[in-house]
């Protein structure tokens, strides 16, 4: 079924000082009419409300600059679509279980919706929409021809066996294919969805609809999948939170760099080897059979630490860079302060949102650079992009020209990133937020009212 966003405003003492952080540093009557509006309607999306709240922070100098983009902006922050619906399944038991699912599809100004499924029992409206809205901005940042959407499910993978997930995938999916195609929606993987999830719901797609084209993507590179899709996402010390695709790669990564990686995390802890992270227990960790449990990779020189996270070890000792890779707000103010005390340099975001306004500070006030998410984790989407073109021309693409297509990508990202921060004299993540609202927001305007 579908849902509008239409609940009326809360409450009390609260509310009122939820709505006046909304508000606080917007100055412009226009743009705090437009932010009422947002919280009249969502203001029990605290998520949400956050992304929006950084976005509009960004760009309020563009605004300010050019007052007929707030047009433009009032349509984004309302989602051209959002879908919610039951996604009953069977156990191993017999039992019959149901679970919600959504797909909130954003802003197709750019191009078809593109945005990941993810499977968390954590996911809801507020979430879902959040993911949603940013993006809107990441696909704007590779130049492809994509707008911005999210879905998922409140599901948990780790917890059922591979029956279990097929199951739930062939459900999910036989209510998602309606309101998705190669040429309105293409989805792929988040967390918890990674290329045995997306496998699933792909065969359950090309069932029930025939479509042999390219409408998800993180397939399998042998069945229309693209190579270098899960690295694209993501002798110095550095800290990596998260275990997933992303995390994993960016580790990966770094010990190609020669760099010392100290850490990996979930949702119960932290593992932690004070001479760094080897290849073998990289291994180990990835791809990886465990169910999610770091705890298990306990070895000779390799801790865990259980309700840890990476920045606040103890005994961490000096940190160059730190890539926050695992989920929202993980890094808030009292993680960015020990960062600072261990000496970081670079914070590269590699998950979405993940670092709060608090710690955003705490980094800026000790000339630390944050990099965000939106630029530095664009690489997972942008290969996405080239594997819809892959299967469209029906032609794969080696590594190699999938390589130097990236490339390209990434390079233009850096520099209309870097240009907007120099032109209106702000920081790399606000470069990045105005760089790709400025190629939305054209097109918002020069489509109209649709």
């Amino acid at each position: 079924m579908h849902v509008a966003a239409s609940q009326s405003q809360g409450s009390g003492k609260e509310d009122d000082e939820r709505l006046q952080e909304l508000l606080s540093g917007i100055d412009d009557g226009e743009l705090q009419a437009i932010l009422r509006d947002v919280y009249r309607r969502d203001y029990e999306q605290e998520e949400f409300l956050q992304a929006v709240k950084g976005i509009t922070v960004s760009i309020m100098p563009v605004l300010q600059k050019f007052p007929q983009y707030k047009t433009a902006y009032r349509l984004l922050l309302e989602p051209e679509r959002q879908i919610l619906f039951r996604v009953p399944w069977v156990d191993d038991a017999g039992r019959w279980r149901c679970n919600r699912g959504y797909r909130v599809q954003f802003s197709s100004a750019l191009g078809p919706y593109k945005g990941g499924l993810r499977f968390h029992p954590s996911v809801n409206l507020s979430i879902v929409k959040f993911l949603g809205f940013e993006q809107i901005f990441k696909n704007a940042l590779t130049t492809l021809p994509m707008g911005g959407a999210k879905g998922g499910a409140d599901f948990d993978p780790k917890a059922c066996s591979d029956r279990e997930i097929m199951a739930f995938c062939q459900s999910f999916m036989t209510e998602l294919y309606r309101h998705i195609g190669a040429d309105t929606d293409i989805p792929a993987g988040d967390i918890g969805v990674g290329p045995r999830e997306v496998g699933f719901l792909y065969g359950q797609y090309k069932r029930i609809t025939r479509d042999r084209g390219g409408t998800l993507t993180g397939k399998g590179h042998t069945w229309g999948g693209s190579e270098i899709r899960p690295e694209a996402t993501g002798g110095k010390r550095c800290v990596v939170s998260g275990a997933g695709n992303v995390a994993q790669f960016c580790v990966e990564m770094l010990l190609e760099k020669e760099a010392i990686v100290l850490t990996m995390s979930d949702s119960q802890g932290t593992i932690f080897a004070k001479e760094g992270l080897s290849r073998k227990t990289l291994k180990k960790a990835g791809r990886r059979g465990l169910g999610g449990q770091l705890s298990e990779l306990e070895e000779e020189g390799v801790e865990y630490r259980e309700g840890s996270k990476p920045w606040t070890l103890d005994d961490l000792g000096e940190v160059f860079a730190a890539f926050p890779c695992a989920t929202q707000n993980e890094l808030d103010g009292e993680g960015a302060r020990a960062l600072v005390k261990a000496g970081v340099k670079l914070v590269m975001e590699g998950a979405n949102m993940p670092t709060t306004a608090e710690a955003a500070d705490a980094l800026h006030k000790a000339d630390a650079k944050l990099v965000t998410g939106k630029a530095a984790n664009a690489g997972g989407v942008a290969v996405s992009g080239l594997e819809m073109a892959q299967n469209r021309g029906l032609i794969p693409w080696s590594r190699q020209q999938v390589l130097d297509k990236l490339e390209g990508i990434m390079e233009s990202i850096y520099e209309e990133t870097t240009s907007a921060a120099k032109e209106y004299d702000t920081t790399l993540v606000d470069g990045a937020n105005i760089a790709s609202f400025i190629r939305v927001a054209e097109a918002v305007l020069e489509q109209g009212t649709v």
